[in-house]
């Protein structure tokens, strides 16, 4: 083991709000492997998470301007857990910006604590990812508010973007089974057809092999 490689789990927003909702995560996954029915079992909990004020610190609410992402969008990691399985960050995507269309390769809750977005959920027709190929079709746009979440099942519901449709900065929790902004995902362009490699990073913490250098 390297001395980069972490030994515990990683809070990087320590208070009781985000220990007992990670603590009912955690009890959660040891009860249920079935992606499917975790993120069914975890949805009171992600709820309560969503509705409780104060517990997220202004420096993981805020834009970035050098954003793996683009458009000042700042993706703040907030827990890790020590074999990177499970991640929780936030997403700050300033007014009238837009993310990549992008996925996220794991199973996950997202909801918007503050603002409102609109979200285009898109589905694969066909694609050929080594040869940078991606043909998708967009089958929902949503207006998501404070307090609303869905869920991540890959592959299906997995690929979408948003935009901030609110006069402020939207911020959103994502509750990830890996270590999102570190794994290499997929950025998409539908109208040329096109998919290349993609990883977002964290805006408040290094992936292993940045931090070697």
């Amino acid at each position: 083991m390297t001395p980069l490689e972490p030994t515990a789990d990683e809070y990087y927003v320590d208070s009781p709000v985000v220990r007992e909702f990670i603590a009912a995560v955690q009890a959660a996954r040891a009860a249920e492997p079935d992606p499917a029915l975790l993120v069914e079992r975890l949805r009171p909990a992600f709820s309560r998470l969503l509705q409780a004020d104060g517990w997220l610190p202004d420096e993981f609410a805020r834009p970035y301007e050098a954003s793996g992402m683009g458009g000042g969008i700042g993706q703040y990691l907030l827990y890790r857990s020590a074999d990177r399985s499970l991640t929780l960050f936030s997403l700050v995507v300033p007014a009238g910006s837009t993310t990549p269309v992008h996925d996220h390769l794991a199973w996950g809750l997202v909801g918007l604590y503050r603002g409102e977005q609109l979200e285009r959920v898109y589905a694969p027709i066909a694609t050929n990812y080594d040869a940078g190929e991606a043909k998708l079709e967009l089958i929902e746009e949503r207006t998501v508010r404070a307090g609303e979440f869905y869920t991540l099942l890959p592959p299906t519901d997995d690929i979408h973007s948003v935009t901030t449709t609110s006069s402020e900065a939207s911020i959103s929790i994502h509750l990830l089974g890996n270590d999102a902004g570190c794994v290499v995902r997929h950025r998409f362009d539908p109208e040329a057809a096109s998919v290349t490699p993609f990883r977002s990073g964290y805006s408040n913490v290094p992936c292993e092999d940045e931090a070697r250098g």
